[in-house]
């Protein structure tokens, strides 16, 4: 499901039109490690990267393509790594976090290196809607404008905002599974306000009973909706892609959950 290298993640995403895409990032290390990246490894992720989004082949139906997304996930303000399980709503935070790295680049920086480079569609993601988060989100969507999709505490009264800064996509997971609930007004609402081919749903989950479960609020609260091919045939016709954690091996640099 997923794996994380430092600022570079490996995220598993379903394109709602076709077929699913599996991001790998195992050549990176950790924290900066797109910009230690010698000019061979490079041109071998971008060769890849531009070949499994030629047009021609990924817009045939039912097939699938390794592409490369890279993320930006903000904390604070601040470029950051995080082991996603031990993030809490704000009070006793600082005690329990765990932070693999904290790079000392901006996000307009990383925004700027991926537009540099051609990669599409990367992750901007909001760990906390404090100020300075929201600041350096902002930044980084206009030094790469249409190249980054935006995500953290994103409602149909701000979709508008981050759009118009240069974001191709808005990332939703809390205001439409809302209290541990799956609310189909409060989906077609925001579709409404975006439109499907501007939204992403972050269908993230963790492991219970035997299956996965969308969970919600900083990964805190399980809802009551399982990942399974019912939801997300029936979520396919309000959300361009969907955008999947397994939150119990986010920021573990331990490759993917393949437990059945």
């Amino acid at each position: 499901m997923e794996a994380a290298n430092g600022c570079c993640h490996s995220r598993f995403l379903y394109d709602t039109h076709f077929c699913s895409h599996i991001h790998r990032t195992s050549v990176f290390g950790k924290g900066n490690a797109y910009f230690n990246l010698n000019k061979k490894q490079k041109q071998q992720l971008l060769t890849s990267h531009r070949l499994s989004t030629n047009t021609e082949t990924s817009l045939e139906p039912a097939r699938c393509a390794v592409r490369f997304r890279p993320c930006i996930d903000i904390h604070k303000g601040k470029v950051k790594q995080i082991v996603g399980s031990t993030l809490h709503d704000l009070n006793g935070e600082s005690s329990t976090l765990i932070t693999n790295f904290e790079s000392e680049k901006s996000p307009a920086e990383f925004a700027n290196l991926y537009k540099r480079d051609g990669l599409l569609g990367g992750h901007v993601i909001m760990l906390g809607a404090d100020a300075a988060s929201i600041s350096a989100a902002v930044e980084a969507l206009h030094a790469y404008p249409g190249g980054l999709q935006v995500g953290g505490g994103v409602n149909p009264d701000n979709a508008c905002k981050y759009l118009d800064s240069g974001a191709s996509h808005v990332i939703v997971t809390s205001y439409v599974f809302n209290d541990g609930k799956m609310d189909i007004e409060r989906l077609e609402d925001l579709v409404r306000v975006v439109g499907k081919a501007k939204l992403v749903l972050d269908l993230s989950c963790r492991k219970k009973d035997g299956k996965y479960i969308i969970v919600t609020d900083r990964w805190q609260k399980f809802s009551d909706i399982a990942l399974d091919e019912k939801t997300l045939d029936t979520l396919s016709m309000y959300a361009d892609e969907y955008l999947v954690h397994g939150v119990d091996v986010e920021g573990k640099r331990s490759y993917h959950d393949s437990s059945p």
